[in-house]
Order: C-alpha cells, then structure tokens, then sequence
C-alpha cells in the first residue's frame, strides 16, 4: 500500500509540469469585441467551431446539397437492373458524391468566395462570415423547393408567408428542400424503372408460354436490361439528365 502511494505521488509530481506548460500556451476562450461591433474570436474556440462543423458535415451533405437526389436515383438504377450489389455501394456513393460537386460547383465557389475568404483574410466578422457562406447555399435550395411544401412547413411552424425567399429560415428551408429533392428523385427513378419493367415482364411472358417456368425470368432478363443499358448509353443519359434537373 506505501508503494503504491508513492507511485501515485510521483505520477502526480510528474504531471504537474506538463500541466503548467499545457495551462501557459493554450489560451482560454475569448471572444473581442471590436470598435465596428464585430466579434473576434480566440484560436482555441475556431479551433472547436471547426471541429463541429466537420462532425456535422455527413448532414450537411445530406441536407443542403445535391447529394440525396443523386444517390437515390442511382440507387433505383440498380434495383432496377436487377443487381443488387453492382455496382457496389462505395462506388455509387463516391460517383453521387463527384456529380454532387459538380452540379454545385457554382454554389460552392460563391460561398468560400463570399465568407470563407474574407473571413480568413480577417477582413469581417464570423457571423457576416456565416450569413454569406450560407445565403449561395439558401439560393439554390430554394430553386430546387416546391411551393406548395415550403407553405406547408411554414404553417406547420405557425408562421405566416415570408415576403421573400430571403426571410426563410433555415429551420424550415432544411425539410422543404429534403422533402422536394425525396420527391423528384422518386420521379425520375420511376421514369427509369419503367423500360426495365417492360422488359421483364416480356421475358416473364416468353418463358410461361414456353412453359419454362422453373426458370428464373430475372435471370434471363439480365443480359438484356444490361445490353439495352448500354446501347442507349445510359449512365450518359441517365447522369446527363440528373445535372440538368437541378435549376438555378
């Protein structure tokens, strides 16, 4: 026992000196205000802001962006060619994830040009920095919204109609825009479907007239939902036609 009391004595001595050192070149949380009213923040609390927004950068993607309308419709491809781990799921979610960047490059662009660069050239403040990083990003949500779902959410958080597509917050832009981009993905990936269900119900067809019913019409329609795809070009078609549905 009188050892092991003398281990901890010493782990705490030795400790003491990195904790002195620790407490002298981290400096504490502080937030200046200057003579403009604009507010400067320590590099301890950037530091941990940033942190956060990476941690929350998964739902960002989700949520603001291109990103869900992609992958749904490249998922319902797959389905509906009948594959259901072809193409594998990393290679659709990097592909949605490409075209995502591609589709808002202009948006992106705007926004680090706007808020992000400014700010760290110093040259405003962090909540201008946030309004205009944001408003690009509020733009092309909002082209991308259904009205009939931005007044539905706007009623369900009991406020009246915004006067313009600037007083829409973000509490009630986030699951408008969701919600339209869940919608219209399901449309074009029904528009999809439809030529490959065509196909399988023809080949299901066939084969029970043949009276070979035993054997799978999936199977056997495979090869030619995957030749059709590829005679009409599709994944040129197909990621041709999800860029140009994103209007702004």
């Amino acid at each position: 026992m009188l050892a092991r009391r003398r281990l901890v004595a010493l782990a705490v001595l030795a400790g003491l000196p990195a904790l002195s050192m620790a407490q002298a070149t981290l400096p504490a949380i502080a937030v200046k205000t200057a003579a403009d009213g604009g507010q400067s923040y320590s590099l301890t609390l950037q530091i941990l802001i940033l942190m956060t927004v990476l941690t929350l950068l998964p739902a960002i993607l989700l949520a603001m962006t291109a990103f869900t309308r992609i992958i749904i419709v490249l998922s319902i491809l797959r389905q509906a060619l009948g594959m259901s781990t072809t193409p594998s799921n990393q290679v659709l979610t990097g592909l949605a994830l490409f075209m995502t960047f591609f589709v808002m490059s202009a948006t992106l662009d705007q926004s680090f040009s706007r808020g992000i660069k400014p700010y760290l050239d110093g040259q405003i403040a962090g909540e201008v920095a946030l309004d205009r990083t944001v408003g690009p990003l509020k733009k092309f949500m909002l082209a991308q919204t259904r009205e009939s779902d931005l007044a539905l959410f706007s009623k369900l958080s009991g406020k009246p109609p915004y006067a313009t597509a600037d007083d829409v917050p973000l509490v009630v832009l986030l699951p408008t825009f969701m919600t339209s981009e869940l919608k219209t993905a399901f449309q074009i990936g029904f528009m999809v479907f439809i030529p490959f269900l065509v196909i399988d119900l023809v080949v299901a067809s066939v084969l029970m007239s043949m009276g070979m019913m035993m054997l799978s019409p999936v199977l056997v329609s495979l090869p030619f939902k995957i030749m059709l795809f590829v005679v009409v070009d599709g994944w040129t078609l197909l990621l041709g036609t999800l860029a140009s549905s994103f209007h702004q």
